[in-house]
């Protein structure tokens, strides 16, 4: 019998992990925005020395994975299970990142909601008794998601209004059963949400009511509030979906607007680097959680963090035949005392 389970979509972690550490590794145009000290790594070749963007994408992985175990001071052999995904086909940026490792691996596709997937389950899986030290990455390359998702860059096409930058970036999380934290507390896993939307450049407009039905199911099933929490963080909704899902919580009398922040909003400066509307791709969440977030929970600024990324799962194919996009939000409550 389930007595983790808490209302409808939550779950609460009774033996809750520890973060040991964590790694973000950027390219040039991440480095040159507001969070460049929080990064480990910032590479002025988007190629990462690698003959392709592709290959680029796994070394962005591995190096993330590597610095985070070092950083932790464990050795590469404890880690028992790697949750690991990206933005690519079949996943080939995680599995071709991770294959020399030798570790159990989970691949996952949850768009740009897989820093927050991988997190989930790592903790799950050490807050079940099945492992005492899991690892969560995840990453996204401007270069890789154009030329899947859009066009490629030689194209030179015109991006709307509403169009959000891909980072380049990978962040890698290393979890243990044991350690001064910050610590996974509650769990709660978004139901897909799909209001229709079809515009693959409108991507803010796509996921913001996935992200308002997950934090309203969090806040619902724990009864929390929103100040409850120190900070709020989607990723990425960008300045138009960050927009909307405020105007949701308005619409119910809750002022989520003095906790919340976006990814997508945090890692660039919009006004001098013109990335339009934000950021987007699942490296983007992954890096500011794997450096800026958790740097700051350690260093005391923020005691309770709501960490809800958000993920269009749509394909280039259900976008030529005319499909809308069906959206997730998986949200992940971290604190600093146990």
């Amino acid at each position: 019998m389930s007595t983790k389970h808490v209302g409808k979509q939550s779950v609460s972690l009774p033996n809750p992990p520890s973060i040991a550490a964590g790694a973000c590794i950027v390219g040039k145009k991440e480095g040159e925005g507001p969070l460049r000290d929080s990064f480990d790594y910032i590479s002025e070749d988007s190629y990462f020395g690698e003959k392709t963007w592709e290959k680029a994408e796994s070394t962005m992985q591995k190096m993330a994975f590597q610095k985070a175990l070092e950083k932790a001071n464990l050795p590469q052999t404890v880690v028992e299970f790697i949750f690991a995904g990206d933005l690519l086909n079949q996943c080939i940026g995680s599995a071709f990142g991770m294959r020399d490792m030798g570790i159990p691996f989970f691949g996952l596709y949850g768009a740009c909601s897989t820093m927050a997937e991988s997190l989930a389950l790592a903790a799950l899986m050490i807050d079940g008794g099945f492992a005492d030290c899991t690892a969560a990455v995840t990453s996204s390359h401007y270069c890789t998601a154009e030329r899947q998702f859009r066009t490629p860059l030689e194209y030179g096409g015109q991006r709307t209004p509403t169009a959000q930058w891909t980072a380049t970036a990978a962040g890698a999380l290393i979890l243990t059963s044991d350690g001064p934290g910050p610590y996974v507390k509650h769990i709660t896993c978004g139901q897909i949400v799909d209001q229709g939307i079809k515009d693959a450049n409108n991507m803010g407009a796509a996921m913001a009511p996935a992200a308002y039905s997950t934090l309203s199911a969090h806040f619902n099933d724990l009864a929390l509030k929103p100040s409850d929490y120190d900070l709020i963080v989607t990723g990425d909704l960008g300045a138009v979906g960050s927009s909307i899902l405020l105007d949701f919580f308005k619409n119910d009398g809750i002022d989520l607007a003095p906790y919340y922040n976006d990814c997508g909003l945090m890692i660039y400066a919009r006004e001098e680097q013109d990335v339009h509307a934000g950021a987007s791709g699942c490296g983007c969440s992954a890096s500011v959680l794997a450096g800026h977030l958790l740097n700051g929970m350690r260093a005391g600024r923020w005691k309770k963090l709501l960490f809800a990324a958000t993920g269009a799962l749509l394909s280039t194919v259900s976008t030529q035949q005319g499909e809308s996009i069906p959206c997730i939000c998986c949200a992940v409550s971290l604190s600093t005392t146990k």
